[in-house]
């Protein structure tokens, strides 16, 4: 039996409810590290902590495209997808791309876009709705594309298990490419090409790409072909690196795993993002107020959810309409169309979490899954509201919003229950309409008089591995740090680890013993603290976020003059300038005794 690590400073239980978890360091190979590049030892203690040896530590600081972008043609339909893309660009056939309504699907189709404008082809964009369409290609979508003149449909971030869409348009003769990263079946649909890193008979190690990175492959791809044909004799061959900034937003905001090939296309894209050339990312970076330091932060947490508003509660394809358009007249309208949006979709939000909250504690659920339905609930936040039940229960968590009869359900996972692929065998089981995903998330669509028995099936699906009651939820802390080290122009070697995101968490520090000076409720909900090392050498400036009327926000105020044991992120202060830090505070313990 393994034996459980020691608490991080004995906190069995912290403010809010967890414990802390000490890191796992490997002080020569650190030591080792930390004399090879020149930093400090606390730095290389992180990097080993993500699996970085000397061998890969340069490539992991200053990750470049060129030695980490894979030749396009080694995913299986790549040819042939090129092959009928370049015949369609010759020829002026109305190309339609069609998208889904989240950032990645939003990203994708606005790359394609771009990129089908720049080389003079005739293409135009189809994201349908949520609510009367559901997600993914469908039969009278595609005829209907088909009688409007299109030739070829490129569906992205949609398509990989659309058997009965993708026959119907087959029968009524109309192409279809699908550039997919979801996982499939066995049995494929009947695509004229399935570019998917996650086909199963795909031997491509770069499952891990977003919907836009594929493509952004088979645009490199396209490019290329259409260069050896000569197509650029009489016209400028486009700059595809200026488009990495619609790459890297995918790509965060799809939460895929930092790492090679994805960091590399975030690096760069976030220097692209920097420029704000994009008419429709620099309208949102102004109604988010984000300014010149964008980083992965701001496209996960302050431009996604903007982008994501349109297809949750209100048009699905504004997205994809804003992040295309070289108008910055209309890429402000919809900018702001879409924040108000977002602005609703936070108080529908709020209150369907409460609800579901509510249903989850008065009844029974198993170990495995929690697993809520009710009529009424707004099918555009269930994907976000299953997220908040995950994080609330640590296990996978699925919502369903009933309607005539009728469930649309999504659900996010926790890591090492692939939730995408139990919700594939419940449709073979024939207890779903329709459904998929990915190990993370999955969504589906079922008949009430099913909803049990797909609860049932899942719940029993990932069972495997899970005890009775829930561990105590565990806050991994990194690294401990002093007030003192936290001011000294550490920050600089923090970022160098950015861009952070799945794979690559930003680090979370522990202070022991801290003397809070300040605690006050600042803005809308958060609160302003003021730490002092308690021999006085050193003041750290910090702020807990929507915590006021939260027992971590109470504890804080209440320990004014006390010394306490604080967890966080350091993060720079814009506000204060040059290396000035600001902790922000994920997490507060009592100091024993």
């Amino acid at each position: 039996m393994i034996q459980q690590q020691p608490a991080f400073l004995g906190i069995e239980r912290s403010v809010c409810g967890r414990r802390w978890r000490a890191p796992v360091n490997d002080d020569s190979a650190a030591a080792l590290l930390a004399g090879q590049l020149g930093v400090p030892d606390i730095i290389a203690r992180l990097l080993t902590q993500r699996g970085i040896g000397p061998g890969e530590a340069s490539g992991f600081l200053a990750p470049r495209l060129r030695d980490l972008l894979p030749d396009p043609g080694h995913l299986r339909d790549m040819g042939e997808a090129v092959a009928r893309l370049a015949h369609a660009v010759r020829d002026g056939e109305k190309i339609v791309v069609f998208g889904d309504y989240d950032v990645d699907g939003a990203t994708a189709a606005a790359l394609l876009l771009r990129f089908f404008a720049a080389i003079g082809a005739t293409a135009a964009v189809y994201v349908p709705d949520r609510l009367r369409e559901g997600y993914g290609p469908n039969a009278p979508a595609l005829r209907r594309l088909k009688e409007e003149g299109a030739g070829l449909v490129v569906t992205v971030d949609c398509g990989a298990t659309a058997h009965e869409p993708l026959a119907a348009a087959r029968d009524a003769g109309l192409d279809v490419i699908v550039v997919d990263h979801h996982v499939t079946e066995p049995l494929l649909p009947p695509a004229l090409a399935l570019i998917n890193p996650n086909r199963l008979d795909e031997t491509s190690p770069h499952g891990v790409l977003a919907a836009v990175g594929v493509a952004f492959l088979l645009v490199v791809a396209l490019n290329r072909a259409l260069r050896d044909a000569g197509w650029y004799a009489a016209r400028r061959e486009p700059d595809l690196l200026q488009w990495l900034d619609l790459v890297a937003l995918g790509t965060v905001c799809d939460v895929v795993p930092l790492k090679g090939l994805n960091r590399a296309l975030v690096s760069q894209g976030l220097r692209v993002a920097r420029r704000a050339a994009n008419p429709g990312l620099r309208a949102l970076a102004a109604v988010g107020g984000v300014g010149a330091t964008l980083d992965a932060y701001h496209l996960g947490f302050v431009l996604g959810p903007r982008v994501n508003a349109g297809g949750r509660v209100g048009a699905s394809d504004l997205g994809a309409r804003l992040l295309s358009t070289d108008d910055p007249i209309l890429a402000a309208e919809l900018a702001q169309q879409l924040d108000a949006f977002n602005r609703e979709r936070r108080d529908i939000e709020a209150e369907t979490v409460r609800q579901a909250i509510e249903l989850v504690e008065g009844g029974p659920q198993s170990p495995a899954l929690v697993f809520t339905a009710a009529e009424g609930w707004h099918p555009g936040v269930i994907g976000i509201v299953a997220a908040r039940l995950k994080e609330r229960y640590e296990r996978p968590a699925c919502v369903v919003a009933l309607s005539d009869g009728v469930g649309k359900g999504s659900g996010r996972s926790v890591p090492g229950q692939a939730l995408g692929q139990a919700v594939i065998a419940a449709r073979q089981a024939g207890l779903l309409i329709n459904g998929g995903g990915h190990a993370m998330a999955a969504g589906f669509t079922v008949a009430l008089d099913q909803l049990g028995a797909l609860r049932d099936f899942l719940a029993e699906r990932l069972g495997d591995g899970f005890v009775s009651e829930p561990p105590v939820p565990e806050l991994a802390i990194d690294a401990a740090l002093s007030a003192a080290g936290a001011v000294g122009g550490l920050i600089r070697h923090v970022e160098a680890l950015a861009p952070f995101g799945a794979a690559n968490p930003e680090p979370r520090f522990a202070f022991a013993g801290l003397l809070v000076s300040q605690a006050e409720p600042v803005g809308t909900g958060h609160m302003r603290v003021t730490l002092n090392d308690p021999l006085g050498a050193a003041r750290l400036n910090a702020i807990a976020f929507r915590v006021a009327d939260a027992p971590l926000g109470q504890f804080l105020t209440a320990s004014r003059g006390r010394a306490i044991h604080v967890a966080g992120h350091l993060r720079r202060d814009d506000y204060r300038g040059g290396e000035a830090v600001q902790l922000t505070i994920d997490d507060a313990a009592a100091v024993a005794g």
